[in-house]
């Protein structure tokens, strides 16, 4: 009896193709618009929230990535929690509030605090220039500069401006997310290094 090679063929395909679940982890500040960004990427629309106390979890599908983001509380008394969301994390969404200038060097001060974790050393990080559809909102490059980007080392990062409440910006920005966690996925399994 001859068997079915063709649908052999297909199931092989559809393992070779699964996604492979990659741990995110979305920090910022309060009030930096993370959750407001997790579920427009999620469910494609914005919906009303409440501050953070502990973290939500989705998994968002993307370009043959499945995504776990793990979008934790900014609060300053939960800020301190951050490292025990660490361990396993494939790739860093960092999102501040661009239009509130005084809480520009707070925010700076909590993402270097944090990039110094053994935990975190050489994962991707993005960060969302959020309310970018704000007045006086500082632009990306503008962003960059008073984090102090230039200096990170042995890291790739991207500052992508965006607006969590019309969607702009977000899936440049997890483009860029995707092509870095799949490259490091790659050096990762040729047992090389980029850095």
């Amino acid at each position: 009896q001859p068997t079915n090679m063709g649908g052999f063929f297909s199931r092989i395909m559809r393992l070779a193709t699964l996604k492979e679940e990659t741990r995110v982890l979305m920090l910022g500040l309060d009030g930096a618009g993370k959750t407001s960004t997790l579920y427009k990427l999620k469910l494609g629309e914005v919906v009303t929230t409440i501050p953070t106390i502990g973290f939500n979890v989705e998994t968002v599908e993307y370009r043959n990535l499945q995504l776990a983001v793990w979008d934790v509380g900014g609060q300053k008394k939960i800020r301190v929690l951050w490292h025990h969301y660490f361990r396993g994390a494939n790739a860093i969404i960092y999102v501040l509030d661009s239009s509130d200038v005084d809480r520009v060097e707070e925010a700076r001060e909590e993402l270097m605090s944090m990039l110094d974790s053994d935990e975190l050393a050489s994962i991707p990080l993005l960060v969302y220039a959020n309310k970018q559809d704000m007045p006086r909102a500082l632009s990306p490059a503008a962003v960059a500069a008073k984090l102090d980007m230039a200096k990170l080392r042995g890291r790739e990062w991207h500052v992508q401006g965006c607006s969590a409440l019309t969607g702009d910006g977000l899936y440049e920005g997890l483009d860029w997310l995707a092509g870095s966690v799949m490259a490091a996925a790659k050096r990762r399994s040729s047992g090389g290094s980029s850095m």
